[in-house]
């Protein structure tokens, strides 16, 4: 496996780190910034949002421009987006630096993939991109508890340098890595016109709904779930990052498993995720002042939540045809649709005087409505056995439906 994958796995997981990390930094910083938890939450959707725009636009404009260039240009906006970050006395300009940093985060994620599978034969273009999206669940295992622990012991504005830092390290690498890649050939590449009507699938909607809701219905409760653990469950702040940990390598088994039996069985992967999802936050939410049901319970949400992850992949490009890059790179902005709606919902309800423990209701409830989506696309979904659809994650590799 070429090297130049690992490094754009790790420019993912200094992303990833910085998606994540404001979980267990939020009460720090809406005591300093001088806003409220719920109010400081939106930091997290405000990164979302950067990256429901930035997937599909970002996907466009750089179909035929030079991958490497791209990546560089990425990374260097996302460096310079969280020196800033770490600079600012202010809440307004944060959060817009949280906007600029997602959508390039959003770009550069996009046409990793495509450069990863650029570099590789046919046969190991799947494990190439798993190796590059494997960045974000690294991200939670390492990059989240690493980042509340620095933002424990050396501030919060720690956590933002530390990402700047593996960000500018994320660019040398990128930039040695794929110097002498060849640039793919782009005349080819189809236009925008035909782009947008791969769109237009009922099917792909439905899909598209799948994952708005799949990955949020477990952030609404991660997302405040360090506020929950000193606040509600009474845990001291040490052990905040060590719960965190637990997350993720709940997260990091669950994917692993997700990805063994998305592609034969999506349907089944998605309906006992999102139903251990639901089962998970419903037990946080009446379980959350008892430290030992958390404990246990946290990586379990985890581990479900990201088990969907590649059947929803599987399942948005088995409606694919040819014409891919757009539809492709709507999955991102779909799963942050609802990474959007999560902390602002749960900030609602917080914010209202119910407690940190009914963001894990909101988690449950949308975990309930992603249930419906994937009812409805097993409705909706061709029904002849052993026909050969599409790809998971990419186009190349041919899946069972």
């Amino acid at each position: 496996m070429p090297w130049a994958i690992y490094v754009l796995g790790f420019a993912i997981f200094a992303q990833g780190t910085s998606e994540f990390m404001l979980a267990g930094l939020l009460p720090a910083m809406a005591d300093e910034l001088g806003v409220s938890v719920p109010t400081a939450g939106l930091l997290i959707s405000a990164y979302a949002l950067g990256m429901v725009a930035g997937a599909p636009v970002l996907a466009m404009a750089t179909l035929r421009l030079a991958r490497r260039t791209a990546l560089l240009a990425f990374l260097a906006v996302f460096a310079l987006a969280h020196v800033a970050g770490a600079l600012t006395p202010s809440y307004e300009v944060l959060f817009a630096t949280r906007l600029v940093g997602a959508f390039a985060s959003a770009g550069f994620f996009g046409v990793a993939v495509v450069a990863a599978v650029d570099l590789v034969p046919a046969d190991a273009r799947g494990r190439a991109v798993s190796i590059v999206i494997g960045g974000i669940t690294v991200s939670t295992v390492l990059g989240v508890p690493g980042g509340t622990f620095l933002g424990q012991y050396l501030g919060w504005r720690a956590a933002f340098w530390t990402v700047a830092v593996l960000s500018t390290v994320a660019l040398v690498g990128v930039g040695t890595a794929l110097a002498g890649a060849r640039r793919a050939s782009v005349g080819n590449v189809p236009g925008v016109r035909e782009e947008l009507r791969s769109l237009a699938s009922p099917g792909l909607w439905i899909a598209y709904g799948t994952s708005a809701l799949s990955f949020s219905s477990m952030m609404a409760t991660f997302s405040y779930l360090g506020a929950m653990l000193t606040d509600t469950t009474r845990l001291p702040e040490g052990w905040v990052p060590g719960v965190l940990a637990l997350f993720g390598v709940g997260s990091l088994i669950g994917i692993v498993i997700g990805g063994r039996v998305a592609d034969a069985y999506p349907f089944r992967t998605l309906t006992i995720g999102m139903t251990g999802v639901v089962l998970a936050s419903a037990g946080i939410a009446l379980g959350a002042s008892n430290a030992v049901a958390v404990i246990v319970l946290v990586p379990l949400l985890g581990g479900f939540g990201l088990a969907t992850n590649p059947a929803v992949s599987v399942r948005v490009y088995a409606t694919l045809g040819e014409v891919r890059t757009l539809a492709g790179a709507t999955v991102t902005s779909m799963f942050n649709v609802g990474n959007t709606i999560a902390p602002w919902l749960g900030g609602l309800v917080i914010g209202a005087g119910f407690g940190y423990r009914f963001a894990a209701w909101v988690g449950a409830g949308m975990a309930l409505a992603a249930l419906g989506t994937v009812a409805l696309g097993a409705w909706v979904a061709p029904r002849s056995p052993g026909r050969v659809a599409a790809v998971a994650v990419t186009p190349e590799v041919c899946v069972r439906q």
